[in-house]
């Protein structure tokens, strides 16, 4: 029964994640730019927080790598979010789960991990993928070719950075990592916001309105209850079991893109990105053998 509660728990947080580009559409045309949107977002979820478990921030001085799990989850946010909200969101969803290549890496310099042959094989596929994604038939290299792919693939990386970070930090508080996402994903975005300002690239928000507020209130709940999720399922389930369920992130995000008519589904990004998710798959499942 927990094991079953914990999946569906796992299933509910990527489902938040898979569809959470359309509030952040339906906001951006109340005039709402995304990094704003994830700003009060995630500050009403941190408030609601520390409103919880008001002592959390004094994990900080016990454990200061929390400070960069802020950091690496904030920079998440602001690069997903954005991206979504401005780009082809399957083409942005399989560019962020690059997740599994970049993890071998930082584990390699983070966690003293050495990667063997299998991990540099699977790390070789999830690249391919991703120059089969990028290289567009009118460019001569596989490179992004816009604002929205540089985003996916930031946020891609300091995702797994983040889930590195969450590992080296296991034994500390729930509270405690969780305050260091929220509190990083409002105070990023506020940053990143402030300094577009000036030039135009993010302009200030609208004049308070019921209609917006009320949907980033509820997107805020939304995301409270899903990292609550994660982070109940991910303690209760082996790290494979919870790689195969997150990938269903990819599914709710494209489905929900192509009918909503987000996304286009070419034959390249079909091919690249099963490549990408067969190096995901492939990671889950070597991970499961030990």
């Amino acid at each position: 029964m927990h094991t079953q509660l914990a999946a569906w728990a796992l299933v509910l947080n990527a489902f938040v994640w898979g569809v959470s580009w359309y509030p952040f559409r339906l906001l951006e045309a109340e005039g709402l730019h995304p990094l704003w949107s994830t700003f009060l977002i995630y500050v009403l979820a941190f408030a609601g927080l520390l409103a919880w478990r008001p002592g959390a921030w004094r994990h900080f001085l016990r454990h200061p790598l929390l400070c960069l799990l802020l950091v690496a989850s904030g920079l998440t946010n602001v690069g997903f979010n954005w991206a979504v909200t401005i780009g082809d969101v399957v083409r942005v969803v399989l560019l962020f789960y690059l997740m599994p290549a970049w993890s071998v890496l930082l584990a390699w310099l983070l966690l003293g991990e050495r990667p063997g042959l299998s991990a540099l094989l699977r790390l070789l596929l999830a690249l391919a993928g991703v120059v089969i994604v990028l290289k567009a038939p009118d460019s001569s290299w596989p490179v992004p070719s816009g604002l929205a792919d540089w985003l996916a693939l930031l946020g891609g990386f300091s995702f797994a950075l983040t889930n590195v970070l969450l590992l080296k930090l296991k034994d500390t508080p729930d509270e405690a990592r969780m305050t260091a996402m929220f509190g990083g994903g409002a105070l990023l975005a506020l940053a990143t916001a402030l300094l577009g300002g000036p030039s135009g690239l993010v302009p200030l928000p609208p004049a308070f309105a019921t209609g917006w507020l009320l949907l980033v209130l509820l997107t805020s709940l939304a995301f409270l209850f899903a990292n609550l999720g994660l982070q109940y399922g991910a303690a209760r389930l082996p790290a494979a079991t919870t790689a195969l369920v997150m990938l269903t992130e990819v599914v709710f995000a494209s489905v929900s893109s192509v009918l909503l008519g987000a996304a286009e589904l070419e034959t390249r990004t079909l091919l690249g990105g099963a490549l990408i998710l067969l190096a995901a798959l492939w990671a889950s499942w070597g991970d499961r053998g030990h």
